[in-house]
């Protein structure tokens, strides 16, 4: 499977003006306008090919808009598996993972996030939340040392109001965002919701008047969506970018179908970075003579850069990617 083609929705010879998508939800979306007004538009088309965080060209039809031209994306992230592919949004600085100490979170499903950030050359940040879960925490943060060998940000952050500590971490992770657009990906429980609302005070009542906009009640609720963080804002610098965050709906499989296998370990800092040692210039790292990549992971002989559990999360990823893809 390829990325999604990326086309004009239709040339039309008249005058056309810019927005941003903001929210989306089947055949309807939600355009800003640079003065910051927003209108229901339609695509032209049989498919839907906007995304969040999509600019594009429309124009007046009727009571509504008609998206006329899609304009360059800088990157897409999405997830792609056997059957569908799932666009979450375009245009990115930063893709937050938030993940929780507690539950225990999926080392798979984070990797899988993180390649997908990394194919689109988009900058991650890893968020652990739950700090103040004393055991919990600490066994978590030990588990995420090879991302932070390999460049990652992690952050510690807590979001619980019932056991607040002295530093919750947030102003720091704000600090990261400030004047970018970030996509907060997480899976269900990862506390995803109370961070968009505890920086976007107004999130609640803004997604309700989406819902209302786009008539769609409460199926709003697992779309993607556009918020411009006040709180991060410095309407004093006249050229200062806005911060925006875009919420989407909590995921628990992530397709990396769209990924050649060859590809994967670009993808793959701690694999990448060593990946051009190998004897032989098609080396899968899986069992060949001569590999660099394999050299470095670990064992009970060896100190390696590479954690044996990242390698073996490789390994499932390259068979996964390898089968043959209809």
């Amino acid at each position: 499977m390829s990325k999604p083609k990326q086309h004009p929705i239709t040339p039309l010879a008249v005058d056309l003006e810019p927005g941003l998508v903001v929210a989306t939800y089947g055949r309807h979306c939600l355009v800003e306008t640079p003065e910051g007004r927003r209108l229901i538009c339609h695509p032209r088309g049989k498919k839907n090919q906007v995304v969040v965080g999509d600019q594009v060209l429309w124009q007046i039809a009727g009571d509504e808009g008609s998206i006329e031209k899609l304009q360059d994306r800088r990157n897409l992230f999405y997830r792609q598996d056997e059957i569908r592919t799932k666009s979450f949004a375009a245009n990115l600085d930063r893709v937050l993972i938030l993940i929780a100490a507690d539950p225990e979170y999926s080392e798979s499903q984070l990797s899988r996030a993180l390649v997908a950030a990394e194919a689109e050359r988009i900058t991650p940040i890893i968020a652990l939340n739950k700090s103040d879960l004393a055991q919990p925490f600490a066994q978590a943060w030990e588990r995420l040392a090879p991302y932070r060998a390999m460049g990652y940000k992690v952050m510690p952050i807590s979001l619980s109001p019932r056991s607040p500590v002295a530093d919750d971490g947030v102003q720091a992770l704000c600090a990261l965002l400030q004047g970018l657009t970030t996509l907060v990906l997480g899976p269900s429980g990862s506390g995803k919701s109370t961070l968009i609302n505890r920086l976007v005070p107004d999130a609640q009542v803004e997604t309700g008047e989406i819902s209302l906009a786009l008539n769609s009640g409460k199926h709003t609720t697992t779309s993607t969506r556009w918020y411009w963080v006040p709180a991060l804002d410095t309407p004093n610098a006249a050229h200062a970018a806005r911060t925006a965050l875009i919420d989407s709906p909590g995921f628990q499989e992530f397709g990396l179908h769209h990924i050649e296998p060859t590809r994967l370990a670009d993808c793959m800092p701690d694999l990448r970075a060593h990946v051009g040692g190998c004897k032989f210039y098609n080396c899968t790292h899986l069992h060949e003579p001569g590999c660099a990549v394999l050299a470095q992971v670990e064992n009970e002989e060896q100190n390696g850069t590479i954690s044996v559990r990242r390698h073996r999360i490789y390994a499932q990823l390259f068979d996964e990617l390898s089968q043959q893809r209809w």
